[in-house]
C-alpha cells in the first residue's frame, strides 16, 4: 500500500465501523467477542502510533544507564541481569526514573484509561 490511507488510519477506521454500526446490532458472548476484537484493533493503532518512540527513548535511557550499545532487548537482558546480580538498585542514579518513564509509555500502548495511569498524567 503506498500513500493514503495509512496502515494506522485503515485499522482506526475498521475499529470504528465495527464499534459504531455492527457492535450495537450484536448481543450476548458474539458481542463480547467483537468488543474484544475492536480493542485489539485499538491496541495495534497505538502500537503503530508510539511504540517506536517509546522504543528508542527507552533504548537511549538504558545506554546511558548501563553505558553499553546493544539492542533493546540486549540492553533490557543486561539490566535484568545486573539488578539480579545486585550491580543495580533503586539506588543507582537514573534507575527509578527509567523504570518509571518505560511503565508510563507503555501503559500509554497498552491501557491508556487505566485509573492510576491517568492519575499521574494528571501530576
Amino acid at each position: 500500500m503506498q500513500d493514503e490511507p495509512t496502515p494506522t488510519e485503515l485499522i482506526k477506521a475498521v475499529a470504528d465501523f465495527l464499534r459504531s454500526e455492527i457492535a450495537p446490532a450484536i448481543k450476548g458472548h458474539n458481542g463480547f467477542k467483537l468488543r474484544v476484537g475492536i480493542n485489539a484493533l485499538d491496541l495495534v493503532t497505538r502500537q503503530l502510533a508510539l511504540a517506536e518512540a517509546g522504543d528508542a527513548t527507552e533504548a537511549a535511557r538504558l545506554k546511558q544507564l548501563l553505558g553499553t550499545d546493544g539492542t533493546l532487548m540486549e540492553l533490557n537482558r543486561v539490566l535484568s541481569e545486573k539488578i539480579a546480580g545486585g550491580e543495580v538498585d533503586l539506588k543507582t542514579p537514573g534507575l527509578s526514573e527509567h523504570l518509571w518513564q518505560t511503565t508510563m509509555d507503555k501503559l500509554a500502548v497498552d491501557q491508556p484509561n487505566y485509573a492510576s495511569y491517568k492519575r499521574e498524567l494528571g501530576k
